[in-house]
């Protein structure tokens, strides 16, 4: 994905509309503007939403990156298939850990519709050699294939870092300034993860130096897919590292966050403007190229915030990465077409990221896989009398699990008690979860439980853990 020459706005010249996925990484239900947050300033993304829907009651198929993007690229619920857990450091590099093969990707289908496919950012679904984007659906890749990535190589040069420590050098409290633009801190008392270790920067297949600030660079590359490849039907995700730790933020962008309280949260407040500024160049250049009116764009978030980690706001919802309250399962999720979707709206109906491969697929033209859970968003969103079809959803991480059924939820919320102990919320009403009917109504309990354990045998065993 070379950088070229601007083009001129010409149009397609074919009948299938594309698609456009923007993923950002651990955003907090309540971070975005248009969600209700005025600290940080969002204005592309809001502006997304304000030509398109902002819908509210969306869902992720688990609490964390990688089963997240496993339900979104094979349009089923990954416990079905074993992709149950979140593999990170060398796990992602072992042999069992990676979307299996025998899934149709939603990359792949479309490109046996006839559209290039291109990912830019992070993968996250298997380090492994089998396991590789190109040997998933995707033509063009540049990216990583970890969980995460430093947004600038050492030594952090025109960035503001905070890295976490578990340990401070003697005599330090809680943070330690190391210079003046690189800070040590124990907020969450453990260490940073060594994202880069095997983890290069890749074009296809091949390692490359990138020097540009990580978020950047997936834009210009996203740019040039979009300039490459404007006269043929096109998929392309662009899957932001951002705002995933480490704590990374430009210099120039830093400095226009003073106002903001807290220094940790000021450094997260600067990747989150950079993350808006590069939807914004996206949504602008697809303008210019005249593709505007022909692309269908998605922009949500692949699970709840971690607070504690990066400040990430998830409210009014309770909860966050990690967890099967609202905050881990509930993302900010936009929906956008120029004359082909409404401009403006609010939809309060149930969606899924399940959603998104059966509605790219249904723009392609071609027989919907048979397999697919989720449901084409476009009549649902449009409020032409089409109900959502998520009456019911799923989820397990281990002893973690939940489920939603109508307007009744259950969650097992510890990660060690055996059996589970569930607690019942009317998520309807009390979307913060905060009152809990386990108690109460014994009789919605019991039927959850029974939806939820009938659902569970049709589950396959964890493929790594």
């Amino acid at each position: 994905m070379a950088g070229g020459a601007p083009a001129q706005a010409e149009g397609p010249s074919h009948g299938q509309p594309n698609v456009l996925l923007l993923i950002i990484d651990d955003l907090g239900y309540g971070e975005l503007g248009c969600q209700g947050n005025p600290e940080i300033p969002t204005p592309n993304i809001d502006s997304l939403a304000a030509s398109g829907v902002r819908c509210t009651q969306a869902y992720v198929t688990a609490p964390n990156c990688s089963p997240s993007r496993a339900g979104i690229f094979s349009g089923r619920v990954p416990t079905r298939f074993g992709y149950e857990f979140n593999p990170t450091g060398a796990q992602n590099e072992e042999p069992k850990t990676g979307l299996p093969n025998a899934e149709l990707t939603l990359p792949e289908f479309m490109r046996s519709a006839g559209y290039v496919t291109g990912l830019v950012g992070k993968w996250h679904l298997g380090g492994a050699p089998p396991f590789h984007p190109l040997r998933h659906g995707f033509d063009e890749f540049f990216g990583f294939l970890h969980e995460g990535h430093f947004y600038v190589p050492p030594p952090y040069l025109d960035a503001y870092t905070m890295l976490r420590r578990a340990v401070l050098p003697a005599g330090n409290g809680d943070r330690y300034h190391a210079s003046d633009t690189l800070v040590l801190s124990t907020h969450t008392a453990r260490d940073e993860p060594p994202y880069d270790a095997n983890n290069p920067i890749l074009r296809g297949g091949q390692p490359v130096v990138e020097r540009r600030y990580l978020t950047d660079a997936f834009t210009d590359e996203a740019i040039d897919f979009l300039e490459r490849n404007r006269r043929v039907p096109f998929f392309l995700t662009v899957s932001y590292n951002a705002v995933h730790s480490p704590l990374q933020a430009k210099s120039e962008t830093f400095a226009t966050m003073a106002s903001i309280e807290g220094l940790q949260r000021r450094v997260f407040a600067a990747m989150l403007a950079d993350v808006d500024t590069s939807v914004g160049r996206i949504v602008e250049r697809l303008a210019q190229l005249g593709l505007a009116e022909d692309t269908l764009v998605v922009l949500l978030s692949d699970n709840g915030g971690p607070t504690q980690e990066l400040t990430s706001s998830n409210l009014p919802l309770r909860g966050g990465k990690g967890e099967m309250y609202e905050g881990g399962l509930r993302v900010p999720f936009l929906v956008s077409w120029p004359g082909r979707a409404p401009a403006g709206q609010v939809c309060d109906k149930i969606v899924s990221s399940l959603d998104i491969y059966a509605t790219a697929a249904r723009l392609s033209g071609r027989p919907l896989p048979s397999r697919l859970e989720g449901q084409d968003l476009l009549p649902v969103i449009a409020d032409r009398g089409a109900a959502s079809s998520h009456e019911t959803l799923y989820w397990r991480q281990g002893h973690l699990a939940a489920l939603r059924h109508g307007d009744w939820k259950i969650v097992a919320a510890s990660d060690t008690k055996e059996p589970r102990e569930w607690e019942l919320y009317h998520v309807a009403k009390d979307i913060d979860e905060s009152e809990n009917f386990a108690g109460s109504r014994p009789e919605v309990l019991a039927e959850l439980e029974t939806i939820w354990s009938a659902m569970d045998r049709q589950m396959s065993r964890p493929l790594f853990q």
